[in-house]
């Protein structure tokens, strides 16, 4: 996946709590057999006249700001597929004492195709939707910030997760960083022998 320093971007509001992962994506699409046309299908069912994504301000946008809980619900990477494919890089949600910024399901697939997910205090997060859909913003990974409006904005972020996305290495990747202690490992423990006789590794 593609690693994830420095990104300017304009910003689309969806200020909305606990927006699930059917909302994202509907289930009726999942039967796709390909990994591709996602971005089109993305929010289908609330999309049209009054939808925030489809304000004018929002068009060409790739930060997301939303609210709390988002990804809640099915786990389906295809959520967020369709929102990269629609063009999003990042997204930014609210966290509070009672509710986190994301379903852990859905932080967990974000993490592993490479989506940022930021999470933000409530303070932050009210300025990020006073200045609205169409503004420009440049999130930064490795000091941690959001610049906007002349205003930096800090955010916390998981130290592993970061190194994972500053380094564009998914899960797999992750493992293979270690693979010549594997391989050695490996070369070091004998074969287990069945009581037929035959080796098996």
């Amino acid at each position: 996946m593609a690693a994830f320093r420095e990104h300017t971007g304009t910003l689309a509001v969806l200020n909305q709590d606990n927006v699930d992962t059917d909302r994202i994506i509907p289930a009726r699409f999942l039967t796709m057999v390909t990994r591709s046309g996602y971005g089109e299908l993305l929010f289908k069912d609330v999309r049209g006249v009054g939808c925030p994504l489809d304000d004018p301000a929002a068009k060409g946008a790739t930060v997301l700001v939303v609210g709390t809980n988002f990804g809640c619900g099915s786990s389906r990477e295809h959520a967020v597929w369709a929102l990269q494919q629609a063009g999003f890089r990042a997204i930014v949600a609210k966290r509070t004492p009672s509710a986190p910024g994301y379903s852990d399901i859905f932080r967990q697939n974000a993490e592993n195709c490479g989506l940022l997910l930021i999470e933000v205090a409530e303070a932050h997060h009210e300025v990020l939707i006073e200045i609205g859909s169409g503004a420009s913003v440049t999130i930064d990974l490795e000091a941690q910030t959001i610049r906007v409006d002349g205003t930096s904005l800090v955010f916390e972020i998981d130290p592993v997760t970061k190194r994972a996305m500053l380094e564009g290495r998914d899960l797999i990747g992750r493992t293979l960083v270690a693979e010549a202690e594997i391989d050695a490992y490996e070369r070091r423990m004998p074969l287990y022998v069945s009581p037929g006789g035959s080796p098996r590794l």
